[in-house]
């Protein structure tokens, strides 16, 4: 009796880490998606671009926004960690050699260091614009954590989430490189941290 149960558990086992092995690419481009939580740009009063972008791909987002008209303006983060220099004093140079004007963009030099500090940094600054709606532009897989970290901090904004793309993270295709493992990883490590409030 023993065995024959022993023997059902082992099958039972095999089966469930099978099913796994052959739904993998379905669960965990839910895993991806889950991280995504972007729209539809609207028009705003403000674009605000985040920092924490070394290839200039929210920049640049950013930037095609306002050339669209939905904003005058394109606020853009500072953080610092850059050889001296703010992401700013980078970023906008990237977009202004792409042939957007510089008078598109605004800098914002801060010392924060991650996204918590960030919104606090810039919230301020949206007050100085009587910014009362503003499409924040970041990394898609940096959507969903953005948001909710700019909602308890930025009382009294209409936040509007666009993202950027990023070649190294796709929702539905980061396990089949080894960047877009570390972006799925270090992401879902701030989600949970978040979510029980480290």
């Amino acid at each position: 009796m023993d065995r024959r149960f022993s023997r059902l558990k082992l099958v039972i086992l095999a089966l469930i880490v099978a099913l796994i092995a052959l739904t993998h690419a379905t669960w965990m481009g839910w895993l991806g998606a889950f991280l995504v939580n972007a729209e539809t740009p609207v028009h705003a009063d403000l674009i605000v671009v985040l920092g924490g972008d070394g290839y200039g791909h929210r920049i640049l987002r950013g930037a095609e926004l306002a050339k669209q008209g939905y904003a005058p303006k394109v606020l853009v983060s500072g953080t610092p960690g850059f050889y001296d220099l703010h992401e700013s004093d980078l970023a906008i140079p990237f977009a202004t050699r792409r042939g957007y004007p510089a008078a598109w963009f605004v800098p914002l030099v801060h010392d924060a260091h991650s996204t918590e500090e960030e919104a606090r940094a810039i919230f301020p600054e949206l007050g100085n614009r009587h910014a009362h709606r503003v499409l924040v532009v970041t990394s898609d897989y940096h959507t969903r954590r953005a948001l909710r970290i700019l909602r308890t901090r930025w009382p009294g904004i209409e936040i509007h989430m666009v993202a950027a793309s990023d070649e190294f993270f796709s929702a539905y295709g980061w396990w089949h490189t080894r960047e877009g493992q570390k972006v799925f990883f270090l992401e879902w490590i701030k989600t949970f941290a978040r979510f029980v409030g480290m």
